[in-house]
């Protein structure tokens, strides 16, 4: 992937009536009060007019920011929705533009979709309803993530691995595990050259490092840490930020830095890995496994285009859709039939599919007090707790 099309992509700002035939149809399904809005619908009516979508830059691309890059134009053709779309930065911004009511789909990660449903931000959906959804990978379905209280509450868009990147010219031997960064005696190597991911979410990447050497702590879950886990977590965090020259969360900075060697490993997404160009880097899913992202489409409880709200979830899953949206962003697509509308080796570059890969990965959860691993004897920290403490981390 070109780095102008990242550059298009990142640099956008992050800046209704149902209709007659359609109460009838789907008044469950509507955004009116919430007992309406929790029915999961049985039938659709009529599309609406318009859908207002609230999403990560580059999920809903119309071609105004690359005129080749346009998915928007056929859905709106097909269903007559005419999209209107706003994208976010971070899971928490997207929280808060949820909550406005002002859009009737919103494309969550693991870090959110359980605040949504909490919230009661977002509706269960029915699957029935959503025919390409039947083609989804059985390793994306019925998740923590997605689905709560056996009620399903969106459809998976794409996957990706948190990946240890590294300059091959400058770290050597090659690394293998998650020490080269989280181990004092290996990451202090690379003092002022080592960058982390910039998100409280992080602390889980440092979790799963702990639940792997260190077992006497019972880390069983990288989202579900009591206090005393959560302490030696962040403890391990302060120790590694001396040795960090950089938090990144614009990918193209992180480009820019391993290019410019002002970085020479740490933490990365694939796409990142394939852009640079100036140096030469390799990307690997370190001997613990990793975290990782599978985002949800949901349904706003405040849906006042419910009927396209449904068809955008639809159209999304349909695999050449699906290849175009996950290939631009850069992420594995979530349907089987997407490889063969990607280009060449790019199911293949990303592990789409591949089961082994997939089953090595933590995908993002929203922590919270009640234990995520089944416990009940503890309290776990939850997401505040996780923020604030990621102030303290960074300092």
């Amino acid at each position: 992937m070109k780095t102008n099309t990242i550059r298009k992509r990142r640099s956008k700002a992050f800046a209704a009536v149902l209709a007659a035939s359609s109460i009838v149809a789907l008044a469950a399904c509507g955004g009116g009060s919430d007992s309406a809005a929790s029915k999961i619908p049985t039938k659709l009516g009529a599309n609406e007019s318009k859908v207002s979508i609230l999403a990560w830059p580059g999920y809903v691309e119309n071609g105004s920011n690359d005129p080749k890059v346009n998915w928007v134009s056929t859905f709106e053709k097909q269903t007559g929705c005419k999209v209107t779309s706003k994208s976010y930065g971070t899971s928490d911004e997207a929280f808060n533009l949820a909550k406005t009511g002002d859009y009737d789909v919103v494309v969550a990660s693991g870090d959110l979709t359980a605040r949504m449903v909490a919230s009661k931000e977002a509706v269960p959906i029915n699957t029935d309803l959503i025919p390409n959804y039947k083609d989804v990978y059985p390793f994306l379905k019925d998740k923590e993530w997605n689905t709560f209280n056996g009620k399903h509450y969106g459809v998976p868009h794409g996957y990706g691995a948190n990946l240890l990147m590294y300059n091959a010219d400058k770290v050597k031997p090659a690394p293998t595990s998650w020490s080269a960064v989280f181990d004092p005696a290996e990451s202090s190597k690379y003092k002022g050259k080592l960058t982390s991911y910039d998100s409280p979410i992080y602390i889980a990447d440092a979790a799963l490092y702990l639940m792997k050497h260190k077992p006497a702590l019972g880390i069983k879950n990288p989202y579900a840490l009591d206090q005393k886990q959560f302490d030696a977590t962040v403890a391990l965090l302060k120790s590694q930020r001396k040795d960090v020259g950089e938090y990144w969360s614009d990918y193209l900075k992180e480009i820019s830095a391993f290019e410019t060697g002002d970085s020479v490993i740490g933490t990365t997404w694939q796409v990142i890995a394939s852009s640079v160009t100036k140096a030469k880097v390799k990307a690997i899913l370190p001997s613990e496994g990793s975290t990782g992202w599978s985002d949800t489409w949901m349904i706003s409880s405040h849906a006042k285009s419910p009927n396209c709200a449904y068809a955008w979830l639809n159209y999304i899953d349909s695999p050449k859709v699906n290849a175009q949206a996950t290939e631009y962003f850069g992420e594995a697509p979530a349907t089987p039939g997407a490889c063969q509308y990607a280009s060449k080796d790019f199911c293949k570059t990303y592990n789409a599919g591949d089961t082994k890969f997939a089953n090595q990965l933590w995908y993002w959860r929203t922590p919270v007090a009640k234990c995520l691993d089944g416990r009940t004897s503890v309290k776990c920290m939850d997401y505040s707790a996780w923020t604030k403490a990621w102030t303290e981390i960074k300092g």
